[in-house]
C-alpha cells in the first residue's frame, strides 16, 4: 500500500514538473496545475508516511501559488511535521503563510493559523505559544474583532500564569483583558478577570495593586455586593491581617476552586505574609497547655489561691 502511495505520488510530480516546464508553443508555466500536482503528491506521501517528501511537496505547491500571485488556504502546516519531532520548523512554515495572508488582505486566516500553531507548539514550548497567542489576539483586535482577540489573550493570560516566572507579564494581560470585555460590556468576566488579578497580584507580595483592582471594579455595573466582591475584600482582609484561616477558607471556596485550572492552582497555593501559619499553631499550642492546666487550676482555686481561669487570648 505504501509503495503504490509513493509511486502515485512520484506520478503526480513528473506531471507538476512537466506543467512547470516551457516550450516555443508554451510560453509561461502552469503553475496552477503544477500546484494542484504537488498537493496531491503531498498528500500520497503523507498516507505513505514519508513526511519529508510531504513537505518537499507542500513546499513546492506553496512555491507555485506565489507565483502564481494566488493564496488559498494552504497552510504549510499541513504535513505532519508534529510526528517528525519538528514543531519549530512547522512554526516557523505556518508563520511565513500568516505574513502571506495578512499582505493579500486575509487576515482571519492569519489569524487562524497562528492560533493553530499555538496550539501546536503549547506541550512543548509555553514561552513560544503565548508570543503565538498574542500575535493573533493582535490581528483580530486590528479588525475590531474584540470578542476573538480577548479569547486568545485570555489563552495567553493563562500561559503566563502558568509560566510564574512571568506573573508580571500575566497582571499586564489580565488587565488588557478585562478592558476588552469591558468594552464589549460582558461585566460577569470582568468580575473573573478581577479575582484572577487579585490572585496573580497578591503571587507578587504586591498587596496594593490587588486592592487597587478591586476598588477599580466597584465602578462596574453589578459589582459592588457580588459574591466576587464580597470574596475578593475578605480575601484581602485575610492577606493584610495575616489570617491564615481566612485566606485558606475564601481560595478553598466554589467560587475560585473552579475558576480555571491557572488560576485555581494559584489560589491554592495562596499563603499570607509573616507565618501565618506558624502563628496559628503557637496559638494550638497555647490552648492545649491551657486545658492541660486547668485540672491545677481548679484545686488551686478550692485551696483559695488567687489564679485566672479564664482561657488564653490570642
Amino acid at each position: 500500500m505504501a509503495a503504490q502511495k509513493i509511486n502515485e505520488a512520484h506520478e503526480h510530480i513528473s506531471k507538476a514538473e512537466k506543467c512547470l516546464k516551457t516550450s516555443f508553443t508554451k510560453w509561461k508555466p502552469d503553475f496552477d496545475s503544477a500546484a494542484s500536482e504537488y498537493s496531491k503528491a503531498a498528500v500520497c506521501f503523507k498516507n505513505a508516511k514519508q513526511y519529508d517528501q510531504a513537505k518537499d511537496a507542500y513546499l513546492k505547491e506553496a512555491e507555485c501559488h506565489t507565483e502564481n500571485k494566488t493564496y488559498p488556504y494552504h497552510d504549510l502546516s499541513r504535513v505532519d511535521i508534529s510526528e517528525q519531532k519538528k514543531m519549530p520548523e512547522a512554526i516557523q512554515y505556518i508563520e511565513k503563510a500568516c505574513m502571506m495572508y495578512m499582505e493579500n488582505g486575509t487576515p482571519d486566516t492569519a489569524a487562524m493559523a497562528l492560533d493553530r500553531a499555538g496550539k501546536l507548539i503549547e506541550p512543548i514550548n509555553l514561552e513560544k505559544a503565548v508570543d503565538l497567542y498574542q500575535k493573533a489576539a493582535g490581528v483580530f483586535e486590528n479588525e475590531d474583532r474584540l470578542r476573538q482577540a480577548v479569547e486568545l489573550l485570555g489563552k495567553a493570560s493563562r500561559l503566563l500564569v502558568r509560566l510564574k516566572s512571568r506573573l508580571d507579564e500575566a497582571a499586564v494581560a489580565l488587565q488588557k483583558e478585562k478592558n476588552m470585555y469591558k468594552e464589549i460590556e460582558n461585566f460577569p468576566m470582568c468580575f473573573k478577570k478581577t479575582t484572577a488579578q487579585v490572585l496573580v497580584h497578591l503571587h507578587r507580595a504586591d498587596y496594593v495593586a490587588a486592592d487597587k483592582c478591586v476598588r477599580e471594579s466597584y465602578s462596574l455595573p453589578g459589582y459592588s455586593g457580588s459574591e466576587d466582591s464580597v470574596a475578593m475584600e475578605t480575601l484581602l482582609q485575610g492577606y493584610d491581617e495575616q489570617d491564615e484561616d481566612q485566606v485558606f477558607r475564601v481560595c478553598n471556596s466554589p467560587l475560585l476552586k473552579y475558576m480555571d485550572n491557572d488560576y485555581a492552582k494559584l489560589a491554592i497555593s495562596l499563603r499570607v505574609p509573616g507565618g501565618g501559619k506558624k502563628k496559628a499553631a503557637r496559638c494550638s499550642t497555647r490552648w492545649r497547655q491551657w486545658r492541660a492546666n486547668l485540672p491545677t487550676m481548679r484545686r488551686m482555686s478550692m485551696r483559695g489561691g488567687c489564679v485566672s481561669r479564664r482561657p488564653p487570648t490570642f
